[in-house]
């Protein structure tokens, strides 16, 4: 045998209680619970894969229908009580709801939303792929990562067969991307069921739970004019779209575009549809962001005050909202409460999860308003949405999916107050 004389090393104080946190954080998650997370870590992936390769994007009914059929299978597989519920709005799919029964007390609402913002044909010009880092795809954190996330939590629970809960409910929106025009009714009804929701939206980088979100909604700004053939009688014409460039000139710089508080963004233009005609129509939309529902009737109303003389004559301007905005999600005592379990059990796996907020709406803040307390960001960490690029941080899917089954664990036993 071969010995060899030691060196001792004098180690920081700093660096020992460090160890030693790591060490009984690590000692206290729960193996059962990691080890399922780590085994199912590649189904979920090939479950991610499966449904961004299907085009779903907002009232594409038969995609969105896809979606749900795949997933449909599943849940039914993992015995919960699948039934659909039909779209409040037109041209959207319907909406699916599933519901598991344990022999507990608490009532749980996870919500997640199948649709995107992404066009047919989307999935097959930029399908799923993965590197040593990330996943891309069209919706794929957004929230496509956060619908496999919730699934597999629920199969982990069903595999080691936990059941204290009295109903874990899965609702599967149809239309978040729109404000849930197709879901919202039956959001309020399922809030008020239940004594706490959960939200799939992706978390922030570098790690992060979501507390609060601002609301969301459109102002829409119309111009009327007059059409002329734009060669031979222009002058017979007002044109909708110079008048509609002077208006948005004069609001440019009476709203912030970034930023935690009220943003205010232009997203979209519409007018003619021929080269040769003078356009007689002229529309454009602004996103409206706030942390206060008051907020929003305040831009409404300085966007209709600030609306300037006008340049081209014959022309009528109408500012006018569609519906309801968006409530935002305010922060508060018992959401704090459910980020800091999150945290408790995010140091179980010796990690750090901050609590934070970002401009983003989603259906919690509709929970919140029957007064049901709600936590967002549970999917896996994520950036990019709505764009091209989008991604998941691949290292985030089994801490996450650890983090929300064990979420679902210590909520079914101990849910908050309403």
């Amino acid at each position: 045998m071969l010995t060899r004389k030691l060196k001792w090393v004098a180690v920081p104080a700093f660096l020992i209680a460090a160890l030693s946190a790591t060490a009984d954080a690590a000692s206290s998650r729960n193996e059962k619970v990691y080890q399922a997370a780590e085994a199912n870590r590649a189904g979920a992936l090939e479950l991610l894969k499966e449904i961004v390769n299907i085009d779903s994007g907002t009232g594409d009914v038969a995609g969105g229908a896809k979606v749900e059929s795949a997933l449909r299978a599943r849940l039914t597989q993992l015995g919960a009580e699948v039934r659909t519920e039909a779209a409040e709005a037109p041209g959207l799919p319907d909406n699916l709801v599933a519901v598991f029964r344990g022999n507990g007390k608490g009532k749980i609402l996870i919500i997640a939303h199948v649709d995107t913002v992404f066009g047919p044909g989307t999935a097959a010009a930029r399908p799923f792929s993965m590197d040593a880092r990330r996943a891309h795809g069209p919706g794929v954190g957004d929230e496509k990562a956060g619908v496999v996330n919730a699934l597999t939590a629920l199969k982990i629970l069903h595999d080691i067969g936990f059941k204290n809960f009295a109903t874990i409910t899965l609702l599967l929106d149809d239309s978040e991307e729109l404000g849930s025009p197709g879901s919202t009714q039956l959001i309020k009804t399922l809030a008020k069921q239940n004594d706490v929701e959960f939200n799939m939206e992706p978390g922030d980088p570098p790690d992060a739970i979501t507390v609060w979100r601002k609301g969301g909604g459109d102002i829409f700004i119309q111009v009327k004019g007059r059409p002329a053939h734009a060669g031979m009688v222009p002058q017979n014409g007002r044109n909708a779209a110079v008048e509609l460039v002077h208006q948005l000139s004069a609001l440019e710089g009476l709203f912030p575009h970034t930023g935690d508080g009220v943003t205010v963004n232009l997203t979209v233009i519409k007018t003619g549809d021929r080269s040769n005609i003078i356009p007689d129509v002229a529309a454009a939309t602004l996103d409206v962001r706030f942390r206060k529902l008051e907020e929003f009737d305040a831009v409404l109303a300085k966007v209709k005050s600030a609306l300037a003389p006008k340049i081209v004559p014959d022309t009528t301007i109408t500012v006018s909202v569609d519906g309801a905005a968006y409530p935002p999600l305010t922060e508060n005592p018992q959401i704090d409460a459910l980020g800091q379990r999150s945290q408790a059990i995010y140091a179980e796996l010796g990690k750090k999860v901050a609590m934070s907020g970002n401009g983003g709406a989603s259906e919690s803040a509709v929970v919140m308003s029957m007064g049901t307390p709600a936590l967002d960001g549970l999917g896996y960490v994520g950036d990019d949405f709505h764009t091209d690029h989008e991604w998941i941080d691949l290292a985030s899917v089994t801490p996450r999916l650890y983090l929300f089954t064990r979420l679902l664990m210590e909520t079914s036993v101990a849910p908050p107050a309403k």
